[in-house]
């Protein structure tokens, strides 16, 4: 009995933080809009069409960005916003989809195969992104091929705000005419290699022989020879089984300080976005846990706007052990997750790395990298009592 024939959904909200910002200021439409940085030190996180008109990129310095579009609004962004809208598409996804992945917080793969006995796939996924429009009016594109590669490249060549099916049989004649840098991880001086040996498309890619694209480029070379005949195995990860990070403390005796149990949730807190970091992820939602000595558990969490920040993660933790704590009562366990969680693919899509914060961010995790985790700990949490039991930590 031969396999059924795959179908992958995989679809982009357009200009993600732009059309928030335009539905929220609706005097924004059809000019050249910037979310980014600030003009001498930030970069482009995205722009609208109207911009890139003018060359303005995703990630460019914001000043060479102001160079070329002088006339541009810029705005520094509303995060909660975004991730309120980006819940609100998962949400409409989950109710339809019979397994999907959130890839980040505007893109998702949908896993349509079998349902062809059901359903046409290509009119199921209209349908789909018609009722994405309707209800939060965001700008939305697809495509549809039978692999994850083939369709999110269809996405990209369907924008903006367009739909594009890869014919099952198609993949090579859908590629050929591309250039060999549409494939993810063909990067600046990739690119200009593949030139100078007279490799300018997929197809002419597709014709070279894997032992010379071996010799220019070892195993890389031979998964993007792969790439060019249409194949790629990627699996569309459920989002049910995203997994949280987490970090617990059993003491050895029970705590009635709260300054001790306030340091410590910092401290914890603290590791677990250090590990979401190395992760690439972001989370959206946090929990607090709290365990009495009679093994009572409560915990309280809370939805956030996306990120990886200690000192956004904190204050949002110690809120809510103050809600949760019994004032007096001595605590057996505490703990901290981070749950929601979803990559955070392109930098600076969330945040301006290039500000002192980010900075500081990337250094402190090098030193913990390179020195171990402990190497750098916020002042309130250093002094550790002997008697405290080690972290029970769940990744």
């Amino acid at each position: 009995m031969s396999a059924p024939q795959r179908y992958i959904a995989h679809l982009d909200l357009d200009s993600f933080f732009v059309s928030v910002e335009m539905i929220n200021n609706p005097s924004l439409k059809g000019k050249a809009v910037i979310v980014g940085g600030s003009a001498d030190r930030g970069v482009v996180t995205t722009c609208s069409y109207e911009a890139r008109k003018f060359g303005v990129r995703s990630a460019m310095p914001m000043k060479k960005a102001m160079q070329l579009c002088p006339h541009a609004i810029i705005v520094r962004g509303t995060r909660g916003e975004y991730s309120r809208y980006s819940r609100w598409v998962t949400d409409i996804i989950a109710a339809k989809a019979p397994l999907f992945e959130k890839a980040s917080i505007d893109e998702f793969f949908i896993d349509l195969t079998g349902m062809d006995k059901f359903f046409d796939p290509f009119q199921w996924t209209i349908a789909l992104r018609n009722e994405i429009i309707d209800q939060t009016q965001l700008p939305i594109s697809f495509g549809l091929a039978s692999n994850k590669m083939i369709a999110k490249i269809a996405t990209d060549e369907a924008k903006p705000n367009g739909y594009l099916f890869v014919q099952p049989g198609m993949e090579k004649i859908f590629l050929a005419p591309l250039p060999v840098n549409k494939f993810s991880g063909v990067g600046e001086a990739m690119h200009k290699k593949l030139n100078a040996n007279g490799i300018f498309t997929i197809q002419q890619l597709s014709e070279t022989s894997p032992e010379l694209l071996n010799k220019l480029f070892g195993k890389t070379g031979l998964d993007l020879w792969k790439k060019s005949q249409g194949i790629h195995e990627g699996l569309v990860q459920p989002y049910h089984e995203a997994k949280s990070i987490s970090t617990e403390n059993t003491f050895e005796e029970n705590k009635t300080e709260v300054a001790f149990l306030l340091s410590e949730l910092v401290r914890m807190t603290e590791k677990v976005a250090y590990e979401l970091r190395q992760d690439g992820k972001l989370t959206g939602c946090i929990t607090v846990k709290i365990r009495y000595p009679d093994f009572e558990t409560t915990t309280k969490q809370t939805s956030i706007a996306y990120t990886l920040r200690d000192d956004e993660l904190i204050p949002v933790a110690i809120d809510l052990f103050h809600q949760l704590y019994r004032k007096g009562q001595p605590v057996r366990l505490l703990g901290v997750r981070l749950s929601e969680l979803t990559s955070h693919i392109m930098q600076g899509s969330l945040f301006d790395e290039t500000d002192k914060k980010g900075e500081l961010y990337k250094a402190i995790d090098a030193v913990k990298n390179k020195f171990g985790k402990q190497a750098l700990q916020k002042a309130r949490t250093v002094r550790k009592p002997a008697n405290e039991g080690p972290d029970n930590a769940t990744p």
